[in-house]
This record gives structure tokens, C-alpha cells and sequence, in this order.
């Protein structure tokens, strides 16, 4: 019972601070990290729509966009056209995106969603102990992830821009 209520809490706060973040707000730039400076990202082990468990050591090699949204969140709706595209044009050069559903309802909201823009890339259902773990108290939230593993760029709770973070793909893309 306590755990439902930890989730659910952290839900409600997610949201409230999601809608709060985009109305107004420039969108947001990330510097990349020194590689000396990048630590490992936190583990996740989420399951897709088809229930196969999915991890991000699965994605040892590849430069990672890793994308925590909701279905609600309008900062969140506009950048997955940018995600896709992105994914669409790097992904034969190592580039991964995975995005991370955080809605409440599941796979119940979030397959419609996804059946309706043909999002090209996985998305995984998110949990509070994954938040936890990435520090997302609001949405959107995207983290650059080198071949290595490692966070080399945040871009936290706020519509990133577009040409920012695509830079920071390439420039990943030609260094990793």
C-alpha cells in the first residue's frame, strides 16, 4: 500500500511540475560533459510493449537519447517529432533513441499514443524507482548517454532545443 502511494505521489508531483515547466519558458541547452567528468548513467530495467525487459547495457555502443515523457505533457508531445527524426537520421551511425513513458495509465494510454504518431524508436513504461534513480521530478526530461554508458548531457525539465541537442548527438556520434 505504502508503495502505491509513493508511486502515485510521485506521479501527481511530475505532472503538476510538467505543465508548469513549458508555458513560457525558453527551451533548454546542455553543454556536453568532459569525457573525465561523465559518469555512468543509472541502470534501468523497464519492459516494452511487448513485456520484454529492456536495459540500457543494451545499448553498450550506441550514443543514447533517453527520453522520460508523458502522453500529457505538451513540451513532451513537441519534441518527439524532433526524436524521431533524429532517429531516423543517425540511427546507422550508432544512435539509439528510447524514450520512457512516465504516464500513470500504462500501456493503456500509451499504446494508443504510440499507435497514433508511429513513433519509429522503443518506448519503455517508467516507474518511480526509475525516476527516482534519473532525478526527473518533471517532465520533459532527456539525457544524452555516450557509447560508454555514461551521461554527457541533461536537458532537465524543459523542451530542449532542437539545434542544441542535435550538436550534441553529432558531436558525440563523431568522438565516441
Amino acid at each position: 500500500m505504502e508503495r502505491i502511494l509513493v508511486v502515485r505521489l510521485s506521479t501527481v508531483l511530475i505532472t503538476l511540475a510538467g505543465m508548469a515547466t513549458i508555458a513560457g519558458q525558453p527551451a533548454a541547452h546542455a553543454i556536453l560533459q568532459p569525457e573525465t567528468l561523465r559518469k555512468a548513467a543509472p541502470q534501468l530495467a523497464l519492459k516494452d510493449s511487448t513485456g520484454k525487459t529492456v536495459t540500457l547495457t543494451d545499448y553498450l555502443g550506441k550514443v543514447v537519447l533517453l527520453d522520460f515523457w508523458a502522453t500529457w505533457c505538451t513540451g513532451c508531445k513537441m519534441e518527439i517529432p524532433w526524436f524521431s527524426e533524429f532517429q531516423k537520421t543517425y540511427g546507422a551511425r550508432g544512435f539509439a533513441t528510447v524514450g520512457v513513458s512516465m504516464d500513470e495509465g500504462g500501456w493503456s494510454v500509451v499504446k494508443p499514443f504510440l499507435s497514433k504518431t508511429r513513433v519509429p524508436y522503443p518506448t519503455l513504461l517508467g516507474d518511480a524507482p526509475t525516476a527516482q534513480r534519473f532525478g526527473i521530478e518533471s517532465l520533459p526530461d532527456t539525457f544524452l548517454i555516450d557509447r560508454r554508458g555514461r551521461v554527457a548531457a541533461a536537458y532537465k525539465a524543459s523542451l530542449v532545443d532542437k539545434n542544441d541537442i542535435e550538436a550534441n548527438i553529432t558531436a558525440l556520434l563523431s568522438r565516441d
